[in-house]
């Protein structure tokens, strides 16, 4: 049920809509000027208000800014005679939400008012996942102890205290970067809840998963009649994201026009929808992820530099699952008490041998990976006790009941651990060099004879700044 206040000078008309609104169960009051009205909405606060333009002395136009200074949040339909289509459009540009050509048909009023009752239940259903999502985010949601994740802790701290700091609002842009499943999408959200924005929207969009063509009027919205399927008008998601978070996940996917705009998104703070003619000012923090290599996409011209470093302002990298040393045993414990309760096998363990093969395996999957597997191990398991052979892995390696070794066909420079001890480091990188050697710097094949996947190997000959011998 809303509550409508009419603002409309003829007597008749206005009991008409009233009779017919109380019949749908909506609270109605009238006023015949715009200085009743005024009043009305001071004391009532009403959540919808049908204003005339054609009133005694203040007419509809004038009414309606002061309408939205009152209370911003109340929805107001404009109604304007035959011929008046130009004053419909100043009104929605004036913040009107709606407007109804007179002779009023009493069926499209309703469906107006039903869109409005349809916005406000998602928008409770909306704070309602804002705190349950709230429970599910922050920084105590990244699981692990090592070295790596105590450092990306650390910086996410420090982001969130200066934007607790801040003398604007405008918060720095983050860019997040890391191999695919390697938990880019919890970075983001610890940084939201963690905040001072954590009350208002955190807003995720996958930039892979949406067609070009699409993307561009999720994103800023659109008026209608903007092109041919927009019968009405949408709101884009960096609007329904005020005062919150926009996550925008695989930028490194959106085309260089869409890119322009999205610069000058974060340069004026300020949003068009498609097809409008007014800006609308906005108050959204960005933060954007990629596990592509966008210096290099800069300078295969897939990407703009100055979009980049507006971007960039603040970078996280989330590390790969395996140099995150210890945290492979914490997450493995933590992924199975997840299953293990929601399949009801509360009696499920690891065995020594397969904690052993997770330490071992390269998780080219990340931690993504290494949650499916173990979903899929407790849905099959045939005992209380999981052993390699009850979970299989993607890429190359699959686990038969003994540990998988990464370079399995090339020998290893030693098999004994010298008493001066070695390093870990220095033995992966000569068994890297050693295969791209072999395979003649072709990459695909060198991951092959590791066992590896081809990200993988990348990954380290990155981290080894090995292309330069390539």
């Amino acid at each position: 049920m809303l509550s409508v206040l009419i603002i409309e000078d003829e007597t008749i008309l206005a009991k008409n809509i009233a009779t017919y609104l109380r019949r749908l169960n909506h609270d109605v009051k009238h006023a015949e000027t715009g200085e009743q009205g005024l009043a009305l909405v001071e004391s009532e606060r009403p959540d919808v208000v049908i204003l005339d333009y054609n009133l005694p002395g203040m007419d509809g136009l004038e009414l309606l800014p002061r309408i939205q200074a009152i209370d911003p949040n109340i929805k107001t339909i404009m109604a304007t005679g035959q011929g008046s289509e130009q004053l419909a459009v100043d009104a929605m540009k004036a913040g009107a939400y709606d407007y109804l050509i007179k002779p009023l048909v009493l069926g499209k009023l309703k469906m107006v008012l039903d869109k409005i009752v349809g916005e406000a239940r998602v928008g409770q259903e909306l704070n309602y996942y804002r705190k349950k999502e709230a429970g599910e985010g922050g920084i105590e949601q990244l699981v692990g102890e090592s070295s790596p994740m105590l450092l990306l802790k650390g910086l996410i701290s420090q982001v969130v205290e200066a934007e607790r700091c801040l003398a604007d609002a405008e918060p720095p842009a983050v860019l997040i970067t890391g191999e695919t499943g390697a938990g880019k999408e919890l970075v983001a959200r610890a940084l939201h809840y963690a905040g001072p924005r954590h009350l208002k929207p955190f807003i995720e969009v996958n930039c892979s998963s949406i067609p070009t063509n699409l993307l561009e009027a999720e994103l800023f919205g659109y008026e209608r009649g903007a092109f041919t399927d927009a019968k009405e008008r949408k709101l884009g998601l960096i609007e329904a994201a005020e005062g919150g978070t926009l996550f925008l996940d695989e930028i490194g996917e959106i085309d260089l026009t869409l890119q322009a705009k999205l610069l000058k998104l974060l340069e004026d703070k300020r949003v068009r929808r498609l097809g409008a003619v007014r800006e609308n000012k906005v108050d959204v923090r960005i933060v954007t992820a990629t596990n592509r290599n966008l210096e290099q996409q800069i300078r295969d011209g897939k990407f703009r530099a100055d979009l980049y470093f507006r971007l960039r302002i603040v970078q996280l990298e989330v590390p790969p699952l395996r140099d995150r040393g210890s945290d492979i045993t914490i997450l493995a414990e933590h992924f199975l008490a997840m299953h293990r309760g929601r399949y009801g096998k509360t009696n499920l363990r690891f065995s020594p041998e397969l904690l052993a093969t997770f330490a071992a395996y390269a998780w080219p999957g990340n931690v993504r990976e290494m949650r499916n597997a173990i979903e899929q191990s407790v849905i099959l398991a045939r005992s209380d006790v999981l052993y390699p052979s009850d979970l299989s892995f993607s890429g190359d390696l699959s686990v038969t009941g003994t540990m998988p070794l990464q370079a399995a066909t090339i020998p290893l420079p030693m098999t004994t651990i010298p008493p001066g001890g070695l390093s870990l480091n220095e033995v992966e990188r000569t068994l890297v060099v050693q295969a791209l050697e072999r395979c003649g710097g072709n990459v695909s094949k060198a991951a092959r004879l590791l066992g590896i996947s081809r990200d993988t190997l990348r990954y380290r000959i990155d981290k080894y700044q090995l292309r330069p011998a390539l």
